[in-house]
C-alpha cells in the first residue's frame, strides 16, 4: 500500500466532516453569487510575508527607516498600584480615611470587589518617594535600583483602558482587543520582520515564578497565540523548571538519526496531507517540525548560564542563578536577543494587590527591581541597546480607596483602568521623559491621555511599520493591531 493510499484509509470520519463542512454552503453562495465570487482574490497584495531586506525569511518590508530589532516586554500580571511605585501623591496624606469625592469618582464603574462598600476611604501610599535624575522622575524607596536608571527611561503616567478585570484587560493589552484570539505584539513583529536565527523561535514566552504567591491570576497560552496569523507566529513558551521546552530531549535509546529519520517520514506524511486537504498550516507544521529539531542543540546551549561571568550574576542579582526567578529570565531574555530572539515576553505574576499592599508589594519590587536594571545595563555594554525596546507594565492600574479594612499601616487597592503608568527604555525612545500627568488622587487624567491603541502605535512606528498600513487580510476585512478606532503615535516619546 502507497503512502497517499495508507493517509487515506487512516483519515477520520471527524475529519472528513471537518475539511467538507462548507462545500455545501460555498456551492449555495456560488450559485447566487455567479462569477463574482470566482473572481475574488484570496489575499490581496502585501496581506502575506514577502523577502524582506538582507533576504530575512517572512519579512514585510518596513515603512519607516529600521529603528527596533528586538523587544522584550516585562508584563506585570495584575496591575502594580502605580500611585505606590510611580505616581507621587503626597497631598493624599491629608486625605487619609477620608472618602473619594463623587466629583472624582464620576460615577465610575466598579468591579464586584468593591461596588458593594458602603465606604470608599483614601488610602494614601505608606511608601516614601525621591525626586530622581535629571528628569526629575518620583520613584518609590521599594525601587532603588530603578531610582540609578530613570534617565535612561520613559514613563508615561497617563495610560488607560477600558478593561476592568484582568482577562479582558490583558487581552487587550497583548492583542488590542478584549476579546481573546488576536495575534498578540509578538506575533505581530514576528510576521512583519520574520527570524534573524533559523535555530531558535522568533517570539519566547516565559512565565517568571514570584517570590510571593498570595494572589496569582490564570494566564494561558491564548495571549500569545498567532490568532488569524500563521501558526508560525505564535510564541514558543520556555519552561522555568526541568526542561525549558517539553521533549526537547530525545527519550532514552532514541538516538538524533532515528529522530531524523522519523521526521522525514512525517514530513513525507504532511505533503500528502497538504496536496490532499489543501490547508497552509500543514506547512507550518513541517517548519515547526523542523525548528524542533535544531533547537535540540541551540536551546541546551542558549539555556546554560555557566559560560556567564561572575560579574552578570552580580549585575542581576544572586536570583539570576536559580532557574524560574524573574531574575533568570531576564537574563535568559538578554541570551535570547543576542542570539536573534525579535521578540521576549516575561510575565510576572501577584501583581494583584486587592489586599496587604504592605506585605506583597516589596516582595513584588524586590523580584523584578535589580533585575531590570541588570537587564538594561547588559543590553548597553553589549550593543544591544539602541535596537531593543524593553517595555514594563501592566494591564491597568489600581485605585487611591482602599478595598477592605483600612489602617496606616496596611490596605488593599481595586482595579483601576481609568489611569496607570507604564515605562519603555532603549530601542528609539527618548531618554528621561516623563509623560501625562493624573489628578491629586490618581484617579483621572489631566494631561496627554495615552490609550492602549496609541501605545501599540508608538511601538509599531518604533519597529519600523505604519500602524495604519501594517494589515492582514482576514474575513475581508484588513485587520490591524490598533483596529479600526483612531490611534495616534507619541512622538514626544521618541528619540
Amino acid at each position: 500500500m502507497s503512502l497517499l493510499e495508507e493517509l487515506k484509509r487512516n483519515i477520520t470520519r471527524r475529519h472528513f466532516f471537518a475539511a467538507g463542512s462548507h462545500l455545501l454552503g460555498t456551492a449555495s453562495l456560488a450559485t447566487l453569487l455567479g462569477d463574482r465570487l470566482l473572481a475574488e482574490a484570496p489575499e490581496t497584495p502585501g496581506s502575506q510575508p514577502a523577502t524582506g531586506p538582507g533576504g530575512r525569511a517572512g519579512a514585510m518590508p518596513r515603512h519607516l527607516p529600521d529603528k527596533v530589532e528586538h523587544v522584550i516586554y516585562l508584563h506585570m500580571v495584575g496591575g502594580p498600584p502605580q500611585m505606590d511605585l510611580y505616581d507621587y501623591k503626597p497631598v493624599m496624606r491629608e486625605w487619609y480615611d477620608k472618602d473619594l469625592p463623587d466629583e472624582i469618582r464620576m460615577g465610575q464603574r466598579l468591579t464586584t470587589m468593591t461596588s458593594g462598600q458602603k465606604r470608599f476611604p483614601i488610602a494614601p501610599s505608606k511608601f516614601q518617594f525621591e525626586q530622581c535624575g535629571q528628569s526629575g522622575m518620583w520613584v518609590c524607596d521599594l525601587l532603588p535600583w530603578t531610582r540609578k536608571m530613570v534617565d535612561d527611561m520613559v514613563f508615561i503616567r497617563s495610560m488607560h483602558t477600558e478593561a476592568i478585570n484582568h482577562e479582558p484587560a490583558i487581552s487587550f493589552i497583548q492583542t488590542g482587543n478584549q476579546v481573546s484570539g488576536r495575534p498578540c505584539l509578538g506575533a505581530w513583529m514576528s510576521y512583519g520582520l520574520g527570524s534573524l536565527n533559523e535555530n531558535l523561535p522568533t517570539f519566547v514566552v516565559m512565565v517568571a515564578r514570584p517570590t510571593n504567591t498570595e494572589q496569582v491570576q490564570a494566564i494561558s497560552a491564548r495571549l500569545w497565540s498567532s490568532g488569524y496569523l500563521s501558526g508560525e507566529h505564535a510564541a514558543t513558551q520556555f519552561r522555568t523548571s526541568g526542561d525549558p521546552i517539553l521533549y526537547i530531549n530525545n527519550p532514552p535509546g532514541v538516538p538524533s538519526e532515528v529522530r531524523r529519520t522519523t521526521l522525514d517520514g512525517l514530513k513525507q506524511l504532511n505533503e500528502l496531507n497538504y496536496q490532499l486537504v489543501g490547508d497552509p498550516e500543514t506547512h507550518t507544521r513541517i517548519q515547526q517540525y523542523e525548528l524542533a529539531f535544531r533547537m535540540q542543540s541551540s536551546v541546551p546551549e542558549l539555556t546554560d548560564l555557566a559560560s556567564e561571568p561572575e560579574s552578570t550574576f552580580q549585575l542581576y542579582g544572586d536570583e539570576a542563578q536559580k532557574p524560574g526567578t524573574f531574575a533568570n529570565t531576564a537574563l535568559l531574555a538578554r541570551r535570547m536577543v543576542e542570539r536573534g530572539v525579535r521578540f521576549v515576553q516575561i510575565y510576572h505574576n501577584n501583581w494583584d494587590t486587592h489586599a496587604n499592599v504592605a506585605g506583597r508589594l516589596p516582595d513584588q519590587c524586590r523580584d523584578v527591581d535589580q533585575p531590570c536594571y541588570g537587564l538594561i545595563q547588559d543590553l548597553k555594554q553589549r550593543g544591544l541597546w539602541d535596537k531593543t525596546l524593553v517595555i514594563w507594565g501592566g494591564e491597568f492600574g489600581r485605585t487611591i480607596y482602599s478595598q477592605g479594612g483600612l489602617s496606616q499601616q496596611n490596605y488593599g487597592r481595586d482595579h483601576h483602568p481609568r489611569c496607570f503608568t507604564m515605562w519603555m527604555a532603549g530601542g528609539g525612545t527618548r531618554p528621561g521623559t516623563v509623560y501625562g500627568e493624573t489628578d491629586d488622587f490618581s484617579y483621572n487624567i489631566v494631561k496627554d491621555p495615552v490609550h492602549i491603541r496609541d501605545f501599540h502605535a508608538t511601538v509599531l512606528h518604533l519597529l519600523g511599520y505604519d500602524h495604519e498600513r501594517f494589515s492582514y487580510k482576514y474575513q475581508g476585512l484588513d485587520q490591524r493591531l490598533t483596529g479600526v478606532l483612531p490611534a495616534r503615535v507619541l512622538p514626544e516619546l521618541l528619540a
